[in-house]
């Protein structure tokens, strides 16, 4: 028989997550590869969610969303960053960020158009720029003085005529980075001048570290127009399982994405989207609460590891630090991933599977803080093996 996955998918198999977060079940690894958090949300949300289930809110919900969620979601954006939308017609729900991020590239890039990515970046990206029939183009993120950032030519040299979107992650997965107003504003000029729109995944938006300040690329002149924001409630609230996400763009954006996701999953889950909402106006204190303590995280992490021998890139954002290998003598972090368990009991990912230039990233592997400090402290004890 012949190979029956069609073509443009066959350089994907199982991803890195499954496979690491099975090692690390098979070996007894601590596991700080995937990024979930091991502890809860607020309860008085998770409350709301069980009881949306015991009233009976177990059947489809409309398509778009809850209109009490698109009400929050646009709430949240108006009184945190000053955008203004319709809930009813510029805000739309999706079963995670990532398929939001899967439905927008899916109705905005078609078969021969190029989409521009940062990498290393999140691995859905590159799949469904695949599934659309599309090509991608990477800029490399470089470390410069203990951040990750892009060189502007480089990213004006990836737009071509073909060029229909820039795929822009702020925080920054897994680099760490928040893109600052310089940065974005280079972002926009080459949208601008080059009529290209913008898809932001914006899932970390509330966890940034060293009062560094997200800013939404939506909000710098002339670029709400040309945008297509996408974040969950998954990281904001540590409920990373409802996937439970929501796309914010202009109406015609809103109408491409909605004619795609409507025959992915039609709907997203009632309860959660209860939930969600009530979280999005009642919780942000919490979330303010689990950002303080996660960059204490990120801070508990990066000492042990430094005093296990690696070098570290300290991330302004999100739950990851990159953490160099080189010291410690290795080259590969595909090979030291694959073997940590064995050597230390603990299970990172390899930063080289984000990258289309793997090079890159070789040298680099990924671990997650978003845990208890416990879990944390054993795992950069067993690290420290390694030397």
């Amino acid at each position: 028989m012949s190979e029956p996955l069609v073509e443009r998918m066959r350089g994907f198999g199982e991803t890195i997550f499954a496979e690491m977060s099975a090692l690390a079940v098979s070996t007894g690894s601590i596991n700080l590869g995937q990024g979930f958090p091991d502890s809860h949300g607020p309860q008085p949300m998770l409350d709301v969610a069980i009881e949306a289930i015991r009233s009976g809110a177990n059947q489809y919900p409309p398509g778009p969303g809850l209109p009490e969620l698109r009400e929050a979601v646009a709430a949240q954006r108006l009184e945190r960053y000053g955008l203004s939308f319709d809930p009813a017609t510029e805000v739309f729900v999706t079963v995670g960020a990532t398929e939001g991020i899967a439905a927008s590239v899916l109705s905005l890039a078609g078969p021969g158009d190029e989409v521009v990515v940062f990498e290393p970046y999140y691995d859905s990206y590159a799949a469904v720029i695949a599934l659309a029939g599309a090509v991608r183009r990477p800029v490399t993120l470089r470390p410069v003085e203990g951040r990750f950032t892009f060189d502007p030519g480089e990213l004006r040299a990836a737009v071509g005529p073909r060029t229909r979107a820039i795929l822009v992650n702020s925080p920054h997965n897994p680099a760490g980075t928040v893109f600052t107003r310089d940065e974005l504003e280079t972002i926009a000029d080459v949208c601008r001048e080059r009529d290209l729109v913008a898809i932001t995944d914006e899932v970390y938006e509330y966890l940034t570290f060293d009062e560094t300040e997200h800013i939404p690329l939506a909000t710098l002149d002339g670029m709400r127009e040309r945008t297509v924001s996408v974040s969950s409630a998954g990281k904001s609230f540590s409920v990373t399982g409802w996937k439970t996400g929501w796309v914010t763009a202009p109406a015609p954006y809103i109408r491409a994405v909605q004619t795609v996701k409507q025959f992915l999953t039609y709907a997203v889950s009632a309860p959660y989207q209860r939930a969600a909402a009530y979280a999005l106006r009642n919780e942000i204190p919490w979330v303010e609460e689990l950002r303080k303590s996660l960059q204490a995280k990120r801070d508990r992490l990066i000492t042990g590891l430094e005093a296990a021998g690696f070098t570290t890139c300290r991330p302004q954002g999100t739950y990851f630090v990159q953490a160099d290998i080189r010291p410690l003598g290795f080259t590969d972090g595909r090979e030291l991933a694959r073997a940590l368990p064995e050597k230390a009991g603990v299970v990172a990912i390899p930063s080289q599977v984000f990258y289309d230039h793997a090079e890159a990233g070789a040298h680099f592997v990924r671990f997650a803080f978003c845990k208890r400090d416990e879990v944390i402290d054993e795992a950069v004890s067993r690290l420290a093996r390694l030397r």
